[in-house]
């Protein structure tokens, strides 16, 4: 089967044009995804988990899924969920992140006929929404269409990770039969790598999100301009050959030539060859998706960043100069000095295995393109001007920490926006991604760290940061500590064991409450919000911006020791979490405390109907809220006050009392002011009620 590889043009055509290709894609995407799993030899086998650090297979069979209902619920595009459950369980858990939930005992995993009874559901619903929703041309990030386009690239990139699972995973499990086409080009001879010029030039990289040509992501955006100097690149991917040089040498028992992560991870893995290799008596041999082949010394290698890094000193201890990783810039470069973008490559799963190195010629270079990704040595930053999509704010921020590292290229299977140039994917240095590499001999500079890992990028968060963690203003106390001291006359003589901080945000209020509880969770839906907690509690101080008016900021900093935080730090979690449709394991609270949240939900009557459960018997319901209700946030249909029904008028308060009367008890209500700086010159004074309500 000849698969459709690229991206769809957003900007030309008509709008029924762009349904029939949407719709295409979609199915392609869609069942592809599917396919994959057929590859188990039993449907049982979907349950096994091929790699400790993420989920069951059967995780990435539903998230896909449900990946698409719940962007289209927050777009408020649909307004009821498929399967509430399913859409909690397999919302979050992709990327070994510290608010992934890996623990298997905390889940009771569906059937494999439920899940693809569900996928069909959704099937149907996307469907249907391609053919009729209303969208003008060009599409754009803030188009409905695009939410739709969200899911199919993000299904494309599940549909590579999916594949390294299966790869990962014992062959036991899987069917030899060849459901996709291999390619049979192993040699145990290979050609002899050699550094070739790279003439120097502007770098520039520019896409508007108002009328991109292709879907992106939202590190794609605005702009960013670089001057790379001459340097040299490899001829080749780096092949299994010629690592494996390296291997008989004892490059895995040489310490010296990993840094010091990388000498962690090898203590902990005891790698003496990449992970892919298997190794009987004296013969190497190479595991690939659904089989296993003599070790074909002409394919690229596949290794993490930290066996790259080891090689680069090796090999540049034989060559007597320093070869390293290209950066991101210097990929771009050199990508740009061979027109890569008008070149054939093995990409768009033309096969389903990797090619020989000295196929598919970039000018003097090969495989500048595809084949497999690239590791570059430049760590996730945002360009110029970055912002989140609202829809999906956590997509790239969270790897803001220099533990990821951007890839380059795309591989065999890589379809979409994998393939494009202007794509930016990082992944953790200990994954394994079908990625290689190839090596430079250059003297451009190039950039190795964010900040000491701790500076916060995004305005609004920087806001929020200021707001949370910032002294109070006009004799107007912070807000996050104020509201926690009030309640602390109500907490005397119960039970203080667990506390939930729901909608916790950064997370200022959760470290408050570890004062009062032996153990706290925020869960906030954003993942931005939450990651500034987890910073926090790693680094010693986190530096934001703050507007002072126009394109003026000033930075400051937060340090959980400054503010006498640092000894109950530990006595927190941070958790990413829909409130209106949370996991069941969250229950069992003596406090559940939710600050600003209710006015901000899509759908609070629901989280009005869940939340009693969570709260053990005696135990306290905190809610604040200005009542601030708006569109933006909440439908208007689903506000819990500040509009007129049946010629009277409804106020929030009276809401919250008719639906919490019959199981608590209202202890008080108070007024707690907070004031939220915007500029130097501009702030924004409001009072939020607190409402304590007392689990009968």
């Amino acid at each position: 089967m000849n698969y459709i590889k690229d991206s769809v043009n957003l900007s030309t055509g008509t709008i029924e044009e762009k349904r029939v290709e949407i719709k295409k894609q979609f199915l392609q995407t869609y069942e592809l995804d599917e396919k994959l799993f057929d590859l188990l030899k039993e449907k049982k086998f979907i349950y096994e988990q091929a790699n400790r650090l993420r989920h069951p297979l059967i995780f990435y069979y539903g998230h896909t899924a449900t990946f698409f209902i719940n962007k289209l619920v927050l777009a408020n595009i649909l307004k009821h969920r498929v399967n509430k459950e399913f859409e909690s369980i397999f919302a979050i858990g992709v990327d070994e992140m510290s608010w992934d939930d890996l623990n298997s005992g905390n889940y009771k995993w569906p059937t494999f006929e439920e899940i693809k009874e569900y996928r069909a559901k959704v099937k149907e619903i996307i469907l249907d929404l391609i053919e009729n929703i209303e969208f003008t041309m060009p599409i754009n990030w803030d188009s409905p269409m695009w939410i739709i386009l969200m899911g199919i690239e993000h299904e494309n990139i599940h549909i590579e990770t999916s594949s390294v699972l299966l790869r990962e995973l014992d062959i036991k499990y899987l069917k030899e039969d060849e459901l996709f086409k291999y390619s049979n080009e192993f040699s145990q001879n290979y050609p002899t790598n050699e550094l070739i010029d790279v003439k120097g030039n502007t770098v520039i990289l520019q896409k508007d999100r108002k009328n991109p040509i292709f879907y992106g992501w939202d590190n794609e955006f605005s702009y960013h301009k670089a001057f790379i100097k001459d340097f040299q690149a490899s001829k080749y991917l780096v092949s299994n050959g010629e690592y494996l040089e390296f291997v008989k040498e004892g490059g895995y028992n040489k310490p010296e030539f990993f840094s010091k992560e990388g000498r962690e991870w090898l203590d902990f893995t005891q790698a003496k060859y990449p992970i892919f290799w298997i190794k009987k008596d004296d013969n190497y041999f190479l595991r690939e998706i659904n089989r296993i082949i003599p070790l074909p010394l002409n394919y690229p290698v596949d290794v993490n960043l930290y066996e790259v890094e080891a090689f680069c000193k090796y090999k540049s201890s034989k060559l007597g100069f320093e070869v390293r990783l290209p950066s991101e810039d210097e990929y771009y470069r050199l990508y740009d000095f061979v027109d890569a973008q008008n070149k054939d490559a093995n990409i768009g799963l033309k096969q389903f295995n990797q090619s020989r190195v000295d196929k598919y010629k970039f000018d003097e270079f090969y495989d500048v393109v595809g084949n497999v990704w690239q590791w570059s040595l430049t760590p996730t930053y945002p360009f110029d001007d970055f912002i989140t999509h609202p829809i999906y704010d956590d997509f790239t921020t969270p790897t803001f920490d220099d533990r990821h590292a951007l890839m380059k290229g795309g591989s065999f299977i890589s379809l979409g926006n994998e393939t494009l140039k202007e794509a930016r994917y990082a992944f953790r240095k200990h994954f394994f991604q079908h990625a290689g590499f190839r090596y430079v001999k250059s003297s451009n500079e190039y950039r190795t760290k964010l900040n000491n890992n701790v500076y916060e990028t995004d305005e609004l968060i920087s806001q929020y940061c200021e707001f949370h963690y910032a002294d109070g203003n006009f004799g107007v106390k912070n807000f996050c500590v104020n509201s926690v001291e009030l309640l602390k006359p109500y907490v005397n003589g119960l039970k203080t064991s667990k506390a939930l901080d729901l909608g916790c945000s950064v997370g200022r209020a959760s470290f408050e409450l570890a004062k009062l509880y032996d153990e706290v969770l925020g869960i906030d839906f954003s993942a931005n919000f939450i990651n500034v907690g987890v910073k926090l509690k790693l680094y010693d101080s986190l530096i934001y911006k703050i507007k002072k008016e126009g394109e003026l900021f000033e930075e400051k900093s937060i340090s959980l020791k400054e503010l006498d935080l640092e000894n109950i730090k530990n006595k927190v979690t941070f958790m990413q979490g829909d409130a209106c449709n949370l996991k069941d394991i969250y229950t069992g609270y003596d406090l559940v405390f939710c600050s600003n949240l209710i006015d901000r939900l899509y759908y609070p009557q629901r989280f009005l109907d869940d939340i009693p459960s969570r709260v053990n018997k005696d135990g306290l319901l905190v809610l604040l809220s200005p009542y601030t209700w708006l569109e933006d946030y909440t439908p208007k249909e689903n506000w819990l006050g500040g509009f007129i029904k049946d010629n009277k008028e409804v106020t929030t308060f009276e809401t919250l009392r008719e639906n919490l009367s019959l199981e608590f008890e209202l202890l008080d209500t108070l007024d707690v002011p907070f004031v939220i700086k915007e500029t130097n010159r501009k702030y924004q004074h409001t009072i939020s009620q607190m409402s304590i309500w007392k689990k009968k």
